[in-house]
C-alpha cells in the first residue's frame, strides 16, 4: 500500500465537520452571523406582536362602543319608563321622547319633532326611539345635549 504524500496534519477523517470547503467543487460554507439572524427574527416577532395588538385594540374599541350603546339604551329606557305615557307602546314602533322644561319631567309622544306644525310642542326634544322585543329602547335619533 502506498503512503499518502500529503502530510497527516493537513488531512482529516471527517471532512464534513470542517468550517470550510475541503474540495474545489464543494459549496462555500460561510459562518452564520448569529446577530443578523437574531435581529431578523426579533423584527419579525415584533411585527407580528404589533399586528396582533392592533387587532386586540380594534376589538376592545368595538366592545367599548357596544357597551356604551347598551348603557345608553338602559339610561333612555329608565327615562322613558319614568316618563308620562298616555298610550300603550308597541314593540318595533317608533316614538319620541320630550322633556317638559318647566317641570323637568319626560313625556312620550307618537308625534315627531318635525310633525308638530303650528301647535305648541310639549317640550324639548330628547330622542326618537323604537321599542325592542326586550322592552328596552333603541335610540334612532337623539338630541346630543339630552341623551
Amino acid at each position: 500500500m502506498q503512503e499518502n504524500p500529503i502530510d497527516k496534519k493537513h488531512i482529516t477523517e471527517t471532512p464534513s465537520i470542517l468550517p470550510y470547503a475541503h474540495t474545489i467543487g464543494a459549496p462555500v460554507i460561510k459562518p452564520v452571523d448569529k446577530g443578523k439572524v437574531k435581529g431578523r427574527a426579533m423584527a419579525a416577532m415584533n411585527q407580528q406582536v404589533d399586528n396582533q395588538m392592533d387587532q386586540l385594540y380594534a376589538q376592545m374599541h368595538l366592545l367599548a362602543e357596544q357597551a356604551k350603546k347598551l348603557q345608553d339604551r338602559v339610561e333612555i329606557s329608565n327615562r322613558i319608563y319614568d316618563a308620562e305615557i298616555n298610550f300603550q307602546p308597541l314593540i318595533s314602533h317608533i316614538y319620541h321622547l320630550y322633556k317638559n322644561e318647566e317641570t323637568g319631567k319626560h313625556i312620550m309622544s307618537m308625534i315627531g319633532p318635525n310633525e308638530w306644525g303650528r301647535s305648541k310642542k310639549i317640550g324639548a326634544f330628547v330622542a326618537t326611539v323604537k321599542m325592542l322585543a326586550d322592552h328596552t329602547w333603541d335610540i334612532l335619533e337623539g338630541n346630543k345635549d339630552e341623551v
